[in-house]
């Protein structure tokens, strides 16, 4: 007897180190926080084998009989958990059990064709935070049940055969089950079998039941889908907690994501100030100056060159400006485009622009650029780019060599709608540069 106890221990041992790693996210995987059974697989069989006698942890209801028989028994269940806590089980066990008392010479042997049971049984592990996801988890299990035995009595070298019985017991079990797969459980218990009738062939008193012991080891497996968890080895808590972590990261990267685009666009607008800025304040941005720190209020060409000094009289020219060229202005206006939140012209406005400068050019006329955006975005921002964009046009223009002096660039943002912001198409409609000759 002492051996077999401390080989199934040596071997339960050995189950739960080689299970610890399997098990460590099998319980919670696929599961939400109070989600329904359907999650789960709630049915389980469980079989195991192991040793039937007459002893107890109290040592009652012994009759006398000093010298136990240690005999081979084996059981079979089904049970459906009701929650992670908490199932139902019908239990099928069989075996034989027997005493003797050497002094007297006296004894029984009780056959069990069958006994058929049906007990609730409670996990403890799978309500305790502390055990969130355990490997070992310890149950207890109580039952009501039916028994059919045959007694044979032992009174020295005679032996009495009693006819067969069926009747009442009550099966009460403490044990513990070791996670060692998803949805396979190692188990090795304690059951104690009330039973109300003469199981040791001796007629008891009325609050006199028998009392017998099945210790034993065996496997539980889950039936159904693999890819679901054992309700039965799953703890709420831990599902919570895994729930809790996945939204967390989620979060997270979320407002990483976020901050990294943050950064690209201050990266962007920080550049935006670099080619627009113009040093030494001739009106020509100090990318397309080729004659940088000019004098405060010297006149320049395009490229941010002084203009040579006109020394004999202009006349004044009496500047009318045709059909003709307010159709190359709005052609102009039609064509102009940007990149997507930037104040970068695409290539496919230039012919229109080409246009417009060599109007401005001949006819040394003025313009007016006023640059416009939608209400998408913050006031800041909106301001910033409708001003960067008309200086974008002017630039390109006085770098095809239009007077800087006569184009006037100004940012309106989104104070200036011509159509309604509720709509793609009307804020199509007011992301917009207006030209005005004059």
């Amino acid at each position: 007897m002492k051996n077999l106890k401390n080989l199934t221990f040596l071997l339960a041992a050995g189950l739960i180190s080689a299970g610890a790693q399997a098990q460590t996210k099998s319980t919670i995987e696929g599961t939400t926080p109070l989600g329904s059974s359907s999650e789960y697989r709630t049915w389980s069989i469980g079989v195991n084998g192991g040793i039937l006698n007459q002893t107890n942890l109290f040592n009652f209801a012994r009759r006398g009989n000093t010298d136990m028989d240690n005999n081979a028994g084996y059981s079979v269940y089904v049970k459906k958990q009701i929650s992670p806590s908490f199932g139902i089980k019908a239990q099928y066990l069989g075996g034989k059990v027997g005493g003797k008392n050497a002094v007297l010479g006296t004894g029984f042997e009780t056959k069990i064709p069958y006994s058929v049971a049906l007990s609730g049984e409670y996990t403890l592990a799978n309500v305790n935070w502390r055990f969130f996801n355990s490997v070992m988890k310890p149950y207890a299990a109580l039952g009501l049940g039916v028994m059919n035995s045959e007694a044979t009595l032992i009174d020295g070298n005679t032996q009495t055969k009693q006819d067969k019985i069926t009747k009442m017991y009550v099966p009460a079990d403490i044990g513990l089950k070791f996670a060692i797969a998803k949805g396979v459980n190692f188990d090795l218990g304690y059951q104690l079998n009330f039973v109300n009738k003469n199981f040791d062939g001796v007629v008891n008193g009325v609050f006199q039941p028998d009392v017998f012991t099945y210790i034993h080891a065996g496997v539980e497996f889950a039936l159904g889908s693999t890819a679901k968890p054992f309700l039965g080895n799953s703890n709420p808590v831990a599902t919570l907690l895994a729930d809790n972590a996945a939204k967390y990261d989620a979060i997270k990267a979320e407002r990483d994501a976020l901050k990294a685009a943050n950064n690209a666009l201050t990266a962007r607008l920080d550049k935006w100030d670099s080619d627009l800025k113009d040093d030494d304040g001739d009106g020509v941005p100090n990318k397309f100056d080729k004659c940088p720190n000019t004098p405060s209020g010297t006149k320049v060409d395009g490229s941010g060159c002084p203009l040579p000094e006109i020394k004999h009289e202009t006349t004044v020219i009496e500047k009318i400006i045709t059909e003709e060229d307010k159709k190359v202005v709005d052609e102009a206006i039609k064509n102009l485009e940007f990149e997507l939140s930037k104040s970068t012209i695409r290539e496919k406005s230039y012919a229109s622009l080409d246009r417009v400068a060599a109007i401005l050019i001949e006819k040394n006329f003025s313009l007016k650029l006023a640059g416009h955006t939608d209400n998408t975005g913050s006031m800041q921002l909106n301001m910033r780019l409708s001003k960067e964009r008309a200086e974008a046009v002017k630039a390109y223009l006085v770098s095809k060599g239009a007077n800087p002096s006569r184009i006037e660039a100004t940012g309106y943002g989104p104070t200036q709608p011509i159509a309604t912001n509720a709509t793609a198409e009307g804020r199509q409609a007011n992301r917009r540069v207006e030209f005005t000759l004059y």
